[in-house]
């Protein structure tokens, strides 16, 4: 499919989303994609096109984050384009620049204040086994600010001392990187003695240990 005067448009989308690593990411940018190549003709792929899409979108009341959601794989577009010399350079750099819209208002959802985060912890009753668990993976989320996919796949030798702090190290966070996640003190409070054999958090199970 011809991408607004440049050839090999389904080539280009692969590229891009061979690009990504994220499961999550790659469908979204797939789907953007999507979207942008049914509107698009036939009008060209420049700058100005991508400025006249982001106006369609808010147009059509959709929200900011989705916007910039829709954007983000375009530009990745024009610069795939560009690396395989289907693109002249300055117009992709110039897509690339395209801004994305400015989030305005409150954040939707439920957000815990310190108070609240304090009540959650304490729910667990840490007489049994299982709210000991309950208990560590409460800190945990709240402490260290883990994703849910981040915490079920943790194991005790993820848990390391590294220059005097303890930290989960070697996480695979968002894109691929390895950031250091610092345990606090407050989490490290929440956590009951741990008893020999321990692998992991248990999530899932009723006779894992934290």
């Amino acid at each position: 499919m011809p991408l607004g005067g440049v050839p090999e448009g389904e080539r280009l989308v692969a590229l891009v989303l061979d690009s990504v690593t994220s499961p999550e990411s790659r469908r979204a940018y797939g789907r953007g994609l999507r979207e942008f190549l049914a509107w698009l003709p036939p009008r060209p792929f420049t700058r100005a096109s991508v400025q006249e899409y982001r106006a369609h979108l808010e147009a059509s009341g959709r929200a900011p984050s989705t916007i910039n959601l829709r954007l983000a794989p375009i530009r990745k577009l024009a610069l795939e384009a560009s690396d395989n010399g289907l693109l002249d350079p300055a117009r992709a750099a110039a897509i690339a620049r395209v801004k994305g819209v400015r989030r305005h208002g409150v954040r939707l959802g439920n957000w815990v204040d310190a108070a609240e985060a304090g009540r959650l912890l304490a729910s667990p009753w840490t007489g049994s086994l299982r709210g000991k668990r309950d208990r560590a993976i409460l800190a945990v989320l709240l402490g260290c600010a883990l994703r849910r996919s981040e915490l079920v796949a943790l194991r005790m030798e993820d848990l390391q001392e590294r220059e005097g702090r303890a930290v989960f190290a070697d996480i695979l966070g968002k894109g691929g990187g390895t950031p250091h996640r610092l345990r606090p003190a407050a989490v490290a409070l929440r956590f009951p003695r741990i008893p020999p054999g321990c692998t992991g958090l248990g999530v899932g199970s009723a006779s894992a240990t934290p």
